[in-house]
């Protein structure tokens, strides 16, 4: 049997969709990745207790999402669509439990930034106005591309290899300081940070960008790497 692999929904609760209707959305792209690497993918919907979702899950992907809120306010004319409370209420659970599980987590862009949080680093809330001396970080779809040096040893240049890489970039929302638990595996060329992971045997990787709309071998190697870690933690 195939891991089972978790995959929380975005939440539109503004009723961008239909009036009056809540509803549940996905890039398709992370499913399918997820499935062509071997696993089975599970959608989680928003739920009172998400712990519970997790009994039978051998790993938790959380993908990209919205805004985190600033802490501070910020010129009228910059635009944060704010992840919805719910929505973050239930993905800290769900990330909380399958850290507390030692489930194999994987996050992308917004996961990513949900992770640093949760491990208490810091972020930052909007780069061109925090951090203007940085390169761009919105880039054009699908071809446009920064490159990324990985830090030698880690998890994640085991995963992707040695070789220099460009990878896309949607965000622009980032990470400040990784907090006391998290290393930095990969960086931007203008230094930002684009991967954490969780020093540790298990498996446990941040991304800023986002390899399932990269395709080929670069989202391949990355997804063959957590399932594979979901594999083994199945098999225990």
């Amino acid at each position: 049997m195939r891991s089972l692999i978790g995959i929380p929904p975005c939440l539109d609760d503004a009723e961008r969709w239909r009036p009056g209707r809540p509803y549940h959305y996905i890039d398709a792209a992370y499913a399918a990745c997820v499935e062509s690497c071997g696993g089975a993918a599970v959608y989680l919907p928003l739920c009172e207790k998400p712990e519970e979702q997790l009994e039978h899950l051998d790993g938790l992907l959380i993908p990209g999402g919205g805004d985190f809120a600033p802490p501070r306010a910020y010129p009228p004319e910059l635009h944060f669509d704010l992840v919805p409370a719910r929505q973050l209420a239930c993905d800290r659970r769900l990330l909380a439990g399958a850290l507390e599980r030692e489930l194999p987590v994987f996050g992308i862009c917004y996961g990513m930034q949900l992770l640093v949080d949760h491990c208490g680093g810091e972020l930052i809330y909007d780069l061109p106005h925090d951090r203007p001396e940085l390169g761009a970080h919105r880039l054009a779809e699908p071809e446009a591309r920064h490159g990324l040096a990985l830090e030698p040893g880690s998890r994640l240049w085991r995963a992707l290899g040695a070789q220099p890489l460009g990878v896309n970039s949607r965000h622009h929302q980032g990470v400040a300081d990784a907090g006391p638990t998290l290393r930095v595996c990969a960086r931007a060329d203008d230094g930002l940070v684009e991967a954490v992971e969780l020093p540790g045997t298990g498996f446990c990787l941040g991304v800023q960008w986002h390899p399932e709309r990269m395709g080929g071998e670069h989202a391949e190697n990355l997804f063959r790497a957590f399932v594979r870690a979901c594999d083994d933690r199945r098999g225990r």
